[in-house]
């Protein structure tokens, strides 16, 4: 109980000391909700999970509860008409603010500490996983030299110490460097990303169950393709995360 009460006492005077701005807002944070999360108050309770009736595969919401009413397992328009390699896609967050703007800063601006904020947020959406390791989209070195970072591996790190499963680096690499897919159609972003990546390491990925990470899921483009490889490689199963997901009207 003591110690507690020292650890919150020695929260409040670093706080005194070291004011927090808001990831999203960039306000003061005068009362964090956790000490940890680099949201104010206000900015924090705008988060929002995907929740309801969605994609048995992709996870895309459905505009209402009738699609799954009467078939859980109701899969949308584009997986029903060109099925994924993967298993299922989780994406926990809808890609919007504060989320994007945390996403954003942390892939552009090298706040590299939101690593460990998006794994504390995201961790309980992949306990019930069965996978035997953890891949993260690569990035072509002269991106990563440009950038210094891969923001995908850091997720994916994160998320592989949190589990207790391996962490495969460079097992999935990027053989072609494309075009940044921002901006780009559904269509211009799978011609952009097709034939981009090679597995380096077979042993890595013959017979496993693979969690492939990924920071943004847009069209599912870039995971789509990494676990069309894996598959062809011999991967076992192959199930798409990214901490968030941008809904395209």
């Amino acid at each position: 109980m003591r110690t507690s009460f020292y650890n919150k006492l020695r929260d409040v005077f670093y706080q005194f000391l070291y004011p927090r701005s808001c990831v999203a807002c960039s306000e003061i944070i005068s009362s964090p909700t956790d000490p940890n999360t680099p949201f104010c108050r206000d900015c924090f309770a705008k988060v929002r999970r995907i929740v309801g009736p969605t994609c048995f595969i992709c996870n895309v919401p459905f505009v209402s509860g009738a699609a799954t009413s009467h078939s859980p397992e109701q899969r949308c328009a584009d997986c029903r008409e060109s099925p994924p390699s993967f298993e299922k896609a989780v994406t926990p967050f809808f890609y919007d603010p504060p989320i994007s703007t945390a996403i954003c800063k942390f892939k552009y601006e090298k706040q590299t500490y939101l690593a460990d904020f998006f794994v504390r947020l995201i961790v309980e959406s992949l306990a019930n996983l069965n996978v035997d390791r953890v891949m993260a989209v690569p990035l072509h070195p002269h991106r990563l030299r440009h950038r210094e970072f891969n923001q995908s591996l850091l997720l994916a790190k994160g998320i592989a110490k949190t589990l207790s499963m391996p962490l495969s680096i460079d097992a999935l690499i990027r053989t072609r460097e494309t075009v940044p897919q921002v901006g780009l159609s559904k269509k211009e972003r799978e011609e952009n990303i097709k034939g981009a990546f090679d597995v380096a390491h077979p042993s890595e990925v013959k017979g496993q169950r693979i969690l492939l990470v990924d920071d943004v899921y847009t069209t599912g483009a870039t995971l789509k393709e990494g676990a069309r490889i894996l598959m062809q490689e011999g991967a076992k199963t192959v199930i798409a995360f990214a901490p968030a997901r941008m809904v395209l009207q």
